[in-house]
C-alpha cells in the first residue's frame, strides 16, 4: 500500500492524499507538479520516472491513513 506521503520533498508543498498533483517514483518518493515538472519527471533522489501518484479517497483514509511523516529537509 502506497505512504500517500504528506509533503513534496524538493520544496515542502503539501500533497494530500486525497488531491491529485502529486508525483512519485517507484520509492515513492514524493514531488508536487510544479516540481516534477522542474525535474523533467525524474526523480532526484533515485533517477527513477516520476509519475502520477493516485488519490485515495477520504473515506478510505479512515481506514487506510497516509503517513504524516514529512520528507522535506529545508
Amino acid at each position: 500500500m502506497l505512504e500517500m506521503r504528506p509533503d513534496c520533498e524538493r520544496c515542502g508543498a503539501d500533497t494530500p492524499a486525497h488531491a491529485p498533483g502529486a508525483f512519485i517514483c517507484s520509492f515513492e518518493c514524493t514531488f508536487c507538479a510544479e516540481c516534477a515538472d522542474d525535474l523533467d519527471d525524474i526523480c532526484s533522489n533515485c533517477g527513477g520516472e516520476l509519475m502520477d501518484r493516485p488519490t485515495r479517497s477520504k473515506a478510505l483514509q479512515q481506514k487506510y491513513p497516509a503517513s504524516t511523516e514529512r520528507k522535506f529537509k529545508a
